[in-house]
């Protein structure tokens, strides 16, 4: 890390309200059992547990106008983006433990704020199986977390599209500074808008002909000290053998070794500065399996490594 006294504050979100099955609600209890804050104190890095953050049930109902549960993810993305602003103001590195991946734009949203506040410049890391560039036009499902990224670049339901904009009317995101990883699920119609919109996609083909390290280096380029890094972890990013604990599996992701490498050339950058863990479903996991394979790649964001190394670069 680049600042080894840093805070680290975790906020659960557990909610399933973007999402198609229920379970991800259960998510942050499940990174707790499997013991993520002493994970992290281990490594000597101060720790504090903010609890759960309060929003609406889970109506569990059809969409209305192209979108489910529309009013409740626009009420847990406020809480989200009040909560984790409130922590970077703060000067704590805030990790969100969801909670299905809707709440990715409450927590993007609030670290592009505190970057326009702070004159910082965001880079974000979407680590995941799946672009979640809908619409409402695109998908007909209407389940909003397969839509954050498209509503943090202005593309969306009103509610939610104006909590991403910025206070000079920019939307929180634009193609320069957002890198997708591990991408291997796409529908037809959310293919050709993220040509459109020209988004940096590593996807898995990728991965496969250049390698992790390559993909890396490329997505992590051009960093500097005035690079704020949020990574955005959705669990299914990893090869469903690995982590089964997750509502939309997609087949063919990185391997224990890939995702490693990922998380450890992000630690090695000393840029990280808030996180989104999010998508786990214990209610589909074996045994918390999937939760304890977070915890320990979230370890590796931090720093753990088999042996000292030296940055690079520095």
């Amino acid at each position: 890390m680049s600042n080894p006294a840093q805070t680290l504050a975790l906020i659960g979100a557990p909610t399933d309200i973007g999402a198609g099955s229920r379970g991800a609600s259960m998510g942050p209890e499940a990174l707790r059992v499997a013991g993520l804050q002493a994970a992290l104190e281990n490594h000597g890095l101060d720790v504090i547990d903010r609890g759960n953050l309060h929003g609406p049930a889970n109506p569990w109902q059809p969409p209305s106008g192209g979108y489910r549960h529309l009013p409740e993810v626009v009420a847990w993305n406020q809480a989200v983006f009040a909560a984790v602003l409130s922590e970077l103001q703060a000067g704590h590195l805030p990790v969100l433990l969801g909670g299905d991946h809707c709440l990715g734009l409450g927590s993007i949203a609030a670290v592009a704020r505190h970057c326009h506040d702070t004159g910082k410049t965001l880079r974000v890391l979407w680590l995941d199986a799946h672009a979640d560039f809908n619409t409402s036009g695109l998908t007909p499902s209407g389940n909003l977390h397969g839509m954050p990224v498209a509503c943090l670049f202005g593309l969306g339901p009103e509610p939610l599209t104006a909590l991403a904009r910025l206070p000079d009317g920019r939307n929180a995101l634009t193609p320069a500074q957002i890198r997708q990883i591990g991408i291997r699920s796409v529908d037809a119609g959310e293919k050709r808008l993220v040509r459109e919109q020209g988004l940096e996609v590593y996807d898995m083909r990728f991965i496969d002909e250049v390698g992790m390290r390559e993909t890396m280096q490329r997505a992590l380029a051009g960093m500097d000290d005035a690079t704020h890094l949020h990574v955005s972890f959705d669990v299914d990013f990893l090869d469903p053998e690995l982590a089964p604990g997750v509502d939309t599996t997609v087949p063919g992701g990185p391997t224990y070794r890939e995702a490693q490498l990922c998380m450890e050339m992000i630690a090695d950058s000393g840029r990280l500065a808030s996180l989104d863990i999010v998508e786990l479903n214990p209610a589909l996991d074996v045994r918390n399996k999937t939760a304890r394979l977070a915890v320990d790649l979230v370890e590796s964001l931090f720093g753990k490594s088999t042996l000292m190394r030296e940055r690079p670069g520095r």
